[in-house]
């Protein structure tokens, strides 16, 4: 019997107004390359992985300011590689300055809060696993969260990232639960679904696109939901 269900923050409970793939998408445009939504959020899903293994070898937020930035681009390469384009260096970098000039604001998806409220009515304990080198209150003010949440652990505060085992120990503490007894629901592979495998716990793979299956080798092994209301099938 499950007691705990933990979440990942961007793109499982949050997401980016206007989404990724249309500030990518106009910064292309302003330098004549048309690409499809559909394949630059391919793309970006590439990316987020590639952004994930980084972490896993060693702390972004650890890093320096110029390591960081080094970062971001080879991110921005990968995306767009992964959405079809024969991308340089240098193209990345361009891209990746017009995207920047963009604001962009945080909002809930429109099933977080009524899955969260059902989860809520089972009894279970929900808390919030996030990779964020601020707090939750820092990197969306304008998204009223908390509340529905038990708890909130973000690397920031812990000193540790997912998919490292430590962060998601802490959250079982929290939480009071034994590993068999949470489910950690996520939409990034290496991080959410791998990190929770090697900690003990259940991972449910967020997957509101339908395309995890064909980016991720052995993607179809892993139990996964289109839909946060789906998780109540999986107790």
């Amino acid at each position: 019997m499950y007691k705990a269900v933990f979440f990942d923050l961007v793109n499982t409970l949050v997401r980016y107004d206007p989404p990724p793939e249309e500030h990518q998408g106009w910064a292309l445009r302003q330098l004549g390359i048309e690409v499809s939504k559909e394949n630059l959020r391919r793309g970006f899903w590439i990316s987020n992985d590639f952004f994930t293994r980084q972490s896993a070898h060693r702390s972004i937020e650890k890093r320096s300011a110029r390591e960081k930035e080094q970062i971001w681009l080879e991110y921005e390469l990968a995306m767009l590689r992964g959405a079809g384009i024969d991308a340089t260096p240098k193209l990345a970098a361009e891209v990746l300055g017009l995207a920047r000039q963009l604001e962009r604001r945080i909002v809930l998806f429109e099933d977080t809060v009524a899955a969260l409220g059902a989860l809520r009515d089972q009894g279970l304990t929900l808390g919030l696993v996030s990779n964020l080198d601020m707090t939750l209150d820092q990197f969306c003010p304008e998204v009223d969260l908390a509340p529905h949440l038990d708890f909130v652990i973000v690397s920031h505060e812990v000193g540790f990232e997912k998919p490292h085992p430590e962060i998601f120990e802490v959250a079982l503490e929290r939480a009071g639960a034994e590993p068999s007894e949470a489910i950690m629901v996520g939409d990034q592979y290496h991080s959410d679904i791998v990190g929770a495998i090697a900690a003990g716990i259940k991972p449910l793979w967020l997957d509101r696109d339908g395309v995890f299956g064909d980016i991720f080798e052995n993607g179809s092994e892993h139990a996964r939901i289109g839909a946060l209301t789906e998780i109540l099938e999986h107790l």
